[in-house]
């Protein structure tokens, strides 16, 4: 069978992941790469071990019919324009998160995918095929903790001059704030877990006296409530000023017991010590290392539902919608110093 053929847009640190693990799916592969560092061909195989067409503008991409996937791996700022283009030119599309940094450009997007029925549309909340995300899923599903009342996730990453995106990530128009900037992924699969609509949301914002954070733009440190539909609440930390080691935090409460992080509390199952957590043996979600995140069995559920022409599982833009929606929801309680109301985002 003929294998997807990849452009990767953008060369930055999580270009790479998106090359190793398209080329390891059954059916897709990256041909081309599109760089304004404008990098020799040669530079580029030697970089990524294997022969690639390097274009530097992404017109000249979506001009060549031999590509079907266009994987956006740019600056924040420009991925809605650019998502908008390829889906136009007839391109399937992966969109790094965040796909927008404000709710109108967030909207744009989503008219231009259902402008474009028959192509598909993936979003790189990759935690979402974590071993420790699918661990949790299948928790929930099996009832072992009963109905889930509460819940959070949070996010601890620091961000700092270290990292080569902080030039412009630090940025209001850049990195946006500290939920657009790392803490989506806590939220998103906080909002998968709960499994219900989000109603409104409370969020206070702050920063780090830090000398080595004092150029954000934006508060890089943030705590959201969340009021569910069916009552549930959550809530979500995002904090990318902290000084410690990556922690993606889970908490979840339920009717039959909890789950904290890899660890169990039940009354579902017989036998388990009633003062004791129980410890399960997973691949924690403990890096922030893009090079550590489950892109392979993301993409290669993607390009299956390309050729399989069926929906993209978990990490649809109809999921990353309201997942963006309600973090802009957040931002905008933070702003005005009031709960916000979805109904007020539409």
């Amino acid at each position: 069978m003929k294998k997807l053929n990849v452009a990767v847009i953008g060369l930055g640190w999580v270009a790479e992941a998106h090359i190793i693990a398209y080329n390891a799916t059954d059916n897709a592969q990256v041909t081309a790469v599109c760089s304004t560092r404008n990098p020799s061909p040669a530079e580029v195989e030697a970089r990524y071990g294997c022969p690639l067409k390097v274009y530097s503008s992404l017109d000249q991409v979506l001009a060549d019919p031999t590509i079907d996937i266009v994987s956006i791996c740019t600056a924040n700022m420009i991925h809605p324009e650019q998502t908008i283009a390829a889906l136009n030119a007839g391109k399937h599309v992966y969109i790094e998160q965040p796909v927008a940094l404000n709710f109108q450009d967030l909207k744009k997007i989503r008219e231009a995918v259902i402008a474009n029925p028959k192509l598909k549309v993936c979003v790189g909340f990759e935690l979402r095929y974590c071993q420790q995300v699918k661990m949790l899923m299948s928790i929930l599903d099996q009832g072992l903790i009963g109905d889930v009342h509460y819940g959070e996730a949070d996010y601890y990453h620091g961000i700092g001059p270290w990292y080569g995106q902080f030039r412009w990530s630090k940025k209001a128009d850049g990195g946006g704030s500290a939920l657009l900037s790392g803490g989506c992924h806590a939220f998103d699969a906080l909002l998968k877990l709960m499994g219900e609509p989000v109603e409104e949301v409370m969020c206070y914002s702050t920063k780090s006296k830090a000398e080595c954070f004092s150029e954000y733009e934006f508060d890089p440190c943030s705590v959201t409530i969340l009021k569910f539909a069916g009552g549930k609440i959550g809530k979500v930390a995002a904090c990318i000023d902290c000084i410690q080691p990556y922690y993606f935090h889970c908490h979840l409460v339920g009717s039959k017991g909890s789950i904290l992080d890899n660890k169990l509390s039940t009354t579902a199952i017989e036998g388990l010590r009633k003062e004791k957590w129980t410890t399960m043996e997973t691949i924690l979600a403990d890096s922030g290392d893009v090079l550590d995140h489950p892109y392979l069995p993301q993409m290669q559920a993607f390009t299956n539902c390309i050729i399989d022409n069926k929906p993209m599982p978990l990490t649809s833009f109809a999921d990353a919608y309201e997942t963006h929606r309600a973090i802009f929801a957040a931002d905008l309680s933070a702003k005005l110093g009031r709960p916000v109301k979805m109904s007020e985002l539409l």
